[in-house]
């Protein structure tokens, strides 16, 4: 199958190879092997990404799916995605495009200023990056981002935020809103269940706030006996006050069984109001329980 693909715009040299410098994970690449996320690739001594220009598909949801609540409320945002992700949770719900291993995952063709244009011609107010992470598809949203700028379009980052260095920089500042999802406030939980580390996400969630002006929103996913505990929501809820401001709105949402977490129960309502309980004691002022359950529009790929 023909490969679309674009130099990456983060990485550095190496003797033997090169290093990927798109999130904190640093993989170093020899002669055409891929990264954990399977998009980007080496390729004559650099690296490019495999994804650019292709899509797993294209939606048209309310805002408050994604889930932003104060950002263009009651309004429309295309959403897409492509392939890969450079997290492994185990209870990951798009798990077959975030996990796919192979490019026919990427069957819709688009690159951003056919992006920017569906969007208008569709009345979105704005185009979201979803369904597995935008920090692994970084040059592709970032030139999608510009494009909608053009048509007055603003472009929304739904993301795990485990990005670092110039590419956080540089995503962060061209993106409009975001929803990173804070899987847990545990360093423990990040390794065992996400193949991750928290620190990264925490200083993405400060980098957005303070050196950015792009709008906040943050999601957390309470998984029962693994990251629903009073201590730690309410750990989670200190820092969100120290780091970054009362007004940040946190949505905490309800784990259903998936992916290889089938084993676990779904998450009981009392755990939810439990944690809106103490977050509104602790001091924060704008939290939604999850999930929001809206309409969508599906896009057939013609229309690109």
């Amino acid at each position: 199958m023909f490969e679309f693909t674009s130099a990456s715009r983060y990485w550095e040299p190496k003797e033997s190879g090169v290093i990927c410098a798109a999130c904190p994970r640093r993989c170093f690449l020899h002669k055409d092997q891929r990264g954990a996320c399977y998009v980007r690739k080496e390729r004559n001594n650099q690296i490019v990404l495999t994804s650019y220009g292709r899509s797993s598909g294209f939606c048209i949801d309310p805002i408050e799916k994604k889930p932003l609540n104060h950002f263009y409320p009651g309004s429309s945002v295309l959403s897409f995605g492509t392939a890969g992700c450079n997290l492994s949770c185990k209870f990951c719900q798009n798990w077959d495009i975030s996990k796919a291993t192979s490019q026919d995952k990427l069957n819709s063709a688009a690159y951003p200023e056919n992006i920017a244009r569906t969007a208008a011609k569709h009345n979105c107010q704005s185009v979201a990056f979803t369904y597995n992470d935008p920090v692994i598809f970084n040059e592709y949203a970032v030139d999608t981002a510009q494009a909608c700028r053009e048509f007055g379009i603003q472009s929304v980052a739904v993301s795990a935020g485990y990005v670092d260095g110039l590419a956080r920089e540089t995503l962060f500042n061209e993106i409009d809103a975001a929803n990173i999802d804070l899987k847990a406030f545990s360093d423990e939980f990040y390794f065992k269940v996400c193949g991750g580390h928290l620190d990264p996400v925490l200083q993405t969630l400060k980098y957005i706030h303070h050196e950015t002006d792009c709008w906040l929103e943050i999601t957390t996913l309470l998984i029962p006996g693994l990251n629903d505990s009073k201590k730690e929501i309410t750990d989670l809820c200190h820092w969100v006050l120290e780091h970054l401001a009362d007004w940040v709105p946190i949505h905490f949402s309800a784990f259903h069984p998936d992916f290889k977490m089938r084993d676990i129960h779904p998450t009981p309502a009392d755990t939810l109001l439990t944690a809106r309980e103490i977050a509104l004691q602790r001091g924060l002022k704008h939290i939604y329980l999850g999930p929001v359950n809206t309409n969508c529009f599906t896009l057939p790929s013609a229309i690109f």
